[in-house]
Order: C-alpha cells, then structure tokens, then sequence
C-alpha cells in the first residue's frame, strides 16, 4: 500500500524526473529544485510560520501563554514597531522652524487647495510672512500654473486644516502616513513571508531608514505617493489570498482528507467581485493622482495580478491556466484597476473642475471657453474635459522636457548607492547660537540631508540581488513580487536621464527594498528545520548585520533631524564626496 500511494503521489504532483520540463532540468544546474509537494491546500494557503516549541521551552513560557502571546503578535508586533517608528517621526516634527526645500510650493499650494480648490501665485517673500505670523497671511486669487496633480497636496492641506498654517502643520499628513507605511509593511511582510518576525523587522528595517524618516518629516508629495503604492499593493497581496482561499475551498478532497489539484474546479471556478482588488485600484488612482509616475505602477502592479491569477490556478490544477484567467479573471481584473484609478483620477481635479470659467479659476480652467472649440469634435466634449485635456497636455511636455541643472540631481545608477543625496536645509550657527557650542573654533553645521541609511542601502543592493535569484532560479512569488515592486519605482527613471531628477525618488521603492533585506537576513537565519548551529550561527549574523544598520541610524541622526553639531562632526559623516 505504500508503494503503491507513493507512485500516486508521484503521478499526480508532479512529473517524474524524466519528463520535467526542459527549462527546469536547466535551472537544476543553478541550484533550483523543486521542492516536495504538499496537500494543494496547504501550497495555495501556506499556514503562518509558528516559534519552536524549544525557543518557549528555554524562555521558561507555558504552552497556553506560548498560545497567547502567538496569537497577540500578529498585530502586537507591528503597533510596537509603529510605535516606535511614530514618536522618531512625531518628536520635534515642527524643527526645524522654515520652509525647507520644495515645501515652498507643496506647503502653499496645499493651503491655496483647501481653500480656492486650485493653486495660487505667493509673493517671492511670503515664506517669512507665513513663519513669522503663524500662517497669517492674505491667501492670493491669481491661479498658477503647477505640474503635479493635486492629491498629494489635498493630504498636506489637511493637516494644515487642523494645525495651522505652520511647519508642524503642513508635514503632520506626511508624518502620519509615513508612520502608517511602517504598519502596513509590518502586515505586508508578515502575509507574504507567513513570519511575523520578518513582517516587523521589514517594518523596523523602514522605521529606521534614513530617507523614509526625512521624507516623512517634510511636505512632500513622494512620500504620499509612496503611502498609496504601498497601500495599493498590501490591497492586492490579499486579494491573493483571498482567491487562493476561495479556491482552495472549491477543490476536493480524497479519502483519506487530502485536497487534490482539479483541472476542471480550477479553470471553471469564478473568484467573484474581489473588494480588495477595487480597493486596490483605488489607491492606485490616488497615486497617480499625487504624481504621475504612479502610472508606471498601474502597468506593473495590473500585470503583477493577472500572473498571481494565472498561478493560482495552475496550482489548483488547471491545464491551461492563462486560457482560464483570460475567461475567468481578466474582464474584471481590468475594470477593478484601470477605470477606477482613472476616474479616482478625474475626481481629484474636482476642485479644479467646480472652479470659475471667468478667467477667475483654476489655471487654464478657461480655455475650452476661449480657444477650445476648434475640433470638429469638440463639441462631444464638456469645456471642463477639455480644458483639463489641454492643461494635461501641457504638463507632459514641460515633464519631459525638465532639464534644468540643480545642485543636487542625480542620474539613477547612482541611487541604490546612496551617491548623491539631497540637501533640504543647510544653516552655519556661530558659536553660541542655535546649539553652536560657545567655545567652537568654527562655525557648526545644522543640515536636513534626503539619505538612505548607507548600511541599510548597501545590504539592500546584496539583497536585490539575493531576491533576483530566488525569483528567476527558485520560482519564489515573493522574491518577484518584491522585485516587480522595486522594478515599478526605480526602472523607469533610466528613460529620463537627461531629465532634472532627484534621489528622493527613491522613497516610493523603499518598502520593498525593505522587504528584500528582511528576505535576505531570514535566509541568513536560515529555514524552519535546520540544524540549532546553524540557527544560532546565522541569527548572530544577522543580528550582527541589523544591529549596524540601527547604529548608522543613530549615527546619521543629526542630518535627518537637523540637528546643530560641530562642523567636524559634520565632516566626519560626509563619507562620500558626492554627499557635500
């Protein structure tokens, strides 16, 4: 009876070595291999990665309070963490007291926002006017012309609303969803990693990266824009679990309880409306509606769903898994991500749209009134489309055509190395003043500086590649998951290198190059199962590896919070040329 269900185990989950397909034979050659085949379920649904009994054994746990404390740390563990990430992020948000790099326009254009619905023309000095009054100043009419869409800035007006016009004010939002982004990483992590441990230490990893701490503290819009990718793909991660739920649900079981893969349950079973993949489409419309590399996202994330579809139900069983999900899946895939993160779009200009056509709006809100009519066809379409069309128009060739020379851009080759970060706010105090120590030689350095914590950044490069090979040579969903991630937010920038663009950019792949390393330091650790030397050998490496990324935090810690400090302490974290 044992051969005989062991040869049909064989015949039923996968093929026998001989007949394999080509292109696994090959990939053997690179240390893949398939590995053993387990209950469909348990393959579509993993279940999470509990602690060895042995860990709550030497902490001296009961068996009941092991149960508790298992149960309490899938959410437990990532509020610490946010926790944590929330009061670096919260303490002296308000310092320093001055409108720091482009929260020149973000800062104002949010105020103008919540109160005209469109942005204005500011007077060249009202930064000091805003500080010095609090935010009392005399809000403009004249529309200008800005190049971002305005979601991002609808955010930043709303902690402005209920702070004031003031820098506390203006970043809450920012600080707020940045802190946010630490908990949703910290489930992000925890659902496709099925480890609570590696979900909060991705999280941890993000709390104490440099650049998602300084975005987080300044009214910029990437920062928003990196929230809102996140958020769409937290959205569509459980989607995944949810269809494979389903479907696992719809498979049958043999005698003795075993779900067995069903070609004709798989390829026929419908997976319903799916909230979590409108809601994902959603977010995707508010990324785009808070810059318009978000459509790079769209494309990525769309393509990224419908292969999550395909290999689901070729788990299930389906003999031509891509012919069922173009049947199945595909029709509502599309409608639940692309025409909602258009119309999310749309809805965004609202403001815009409801504004005056007297040549009182909105910038360009007028043009279809004026000019508009010249198309034959122009007339199928309200002035507002139009007009907006127009406007849309527009800002395409001015973001393509951006190439004017700043101090601090920086070619895309360069960002994973953290080669040339971003100054956001650089002052020199004399000796006793501002923190100036009275008897310094020199003038100190107070700087803001938009970098990643390097050893975090470093890793990260190692770890990018550690997740390519999972990816390309293991078949691993989670390694090209976090690989499309990173892909969707730093690949496209190579087509604009001659284009003014900056190193901040970056935040919007910094969850998932977080991600990366937590995958890398968890294969450190090493898998369930292995040997007590080697879990113990690759926990101190990897504690090893985490304890110096916090310390470089720690270390930087004066140019993420703009901090006074002598300028040879200043020198002295200048590790780089590029970085001055």
């Amino acid at each position: 009876m044992t051969s005989t269900a062991s040869s049909t185990d064989t015949r039923q989950d996968h093929a026998p070595q001989d007949q394999r397909p080509s292109w696994q034979q090959r990939l053997r050659r690179f240390g893949y291999a398939a590995g053993p085949r387990s209950d469909v379920r348990d393959r579509l649904v993993p279940p999470y990665v509990r602690p060895s009994p042995r860990l709550w054994q030497v902490l001296g746990v009961s068996g009941p309070a092991a149960e508790r404390f298992a149960r309490w740390s899938g959410w437990g563990g990532p509020l610490l963490v946010t926790l944590f990430a929330g009061v670096l992020r919260f303490y002296h948000l308000g310092s320093p007291k001055a409108v720091i790099f482009d929260e020149t326009y973000y800062a104002k254009d949010a105020w103008a926002l919540v109160h005209r619905g469109f942005e204005v023309n500011w007077e060249k000095n009202v930064n000091d006017l805003i500080l010095s009054g609090n935010g009392n100043v005399r809000l403009p009419t004249d529309a200008a012309y800005v190049v971002h869409p305005p979601v991002g800035k609808y955010v930043i007006g709303l902690g402005e609303l209920m702070f004031g016009f003031n820098p506390f004010g203006w970043r809450f939002m920012t600080a707020l969803l940045g802190t946010l982004s630490i908990l949703m990483l910290c489930r992000i992590g925890r659902r496709i990693f099925r480890s609570t441990f590696l979900g909060c230490l991705a999280g941890a990893l993000m709390a104490v990266d440099g650049l998602a701490f300084v975005m987080a503290r300044t009214s910029l819009l990437d920062g928003v824009l990196m929230f809102f990718v996140l958020a769409a793909f937290g959205c569509l991660v459980i989607d995944r679990d949810r269809a494979r739920e389903r479907l696992a649900a719809a498979l049958p079981a043999d005698a003795d309880g075993r779900v067995r893969p069903d070609a004709h349950v798989a390829e026929t079973t419908r997976l319903g409306w799916r909230p979590w993949r409108w809601l994902a489409g959603l977010m995707l419309g508010l990324a785009i509606g808070t810059k318009w590399n978000g459509l790079y996202v769209l494309a990525a994330f769309c393509v990224l769903a419908v292969l999550w579809d395909v290999g689901t139900r070729k788990v299930a069983g389906a003999g031509r898994p891509y012919a069922a999900v173009l049947r199945r899946d595909l029709g509502l895939a599309f409608l639940a991500t692309v025409p909602v993160a258009i119309a999310t779009y749309i809805l965004s200009w609202l403001g815009w749209i409801l504004s005056a056509t007297d040549g009182t709006g909105g910038y360009y809100r007028n043009w279809a009134t004026a000019n508009g009519r010249s198309s034959s066809w122009s007339w199928l379409f309200p002035d507002w489309w139009l007009s907006l069309w127009h406007y849309e128009h527009e800002v395409y060739k001015f973001n393509i055509n951006l190439s004017s020379p700043h101090t601090y851009q920086s070619n895309p080759w360069s960002w994973l190395v953290t080669g040339r970060p971003v100054s956001y706010f650089y002052e020199s105090p004399a000796p006793g003043k501002d923190g100036c120590p009275i008897d310094s030689t020199e003038k100190c350095a107070r700087e803001v500086l938009a970098i990643g914590t390097p050893m975090l950044w470093w890793l990260a490069c190692f770890a990018i590649l550690y997740v390519l090979w999972r990816w390309f040579f293991r078949r691993d969903w989670r390694a090209g998951a976090i690989a499309c991630g990173i892909a969707a937010g730093y690949l496209p920038w190579f087509l604009y290198q001659e284009r003014t663009i900056f190193f901040f950019y970056t935040i919007v792949f910094v969850p998932f190059l977080c991600l990366a390393v937590a995958m890398l330091l968890g294969a450190i650790v090493g898998p369930p199962g292995s040997t007590d030397t080697r879990r113990v050998t690759g926990a101190a490496g990897a504690g090893i590896l985490v304890l110096l990324i916090a310390w470089n935090f720690i270390y930087f810690w004066p140019l993420f919070t703009g901090t006074t400090i002598p300028i040879d302490q200043w020198r002295s974290r200048m590790w780089l040329d590029t970085w001055v």
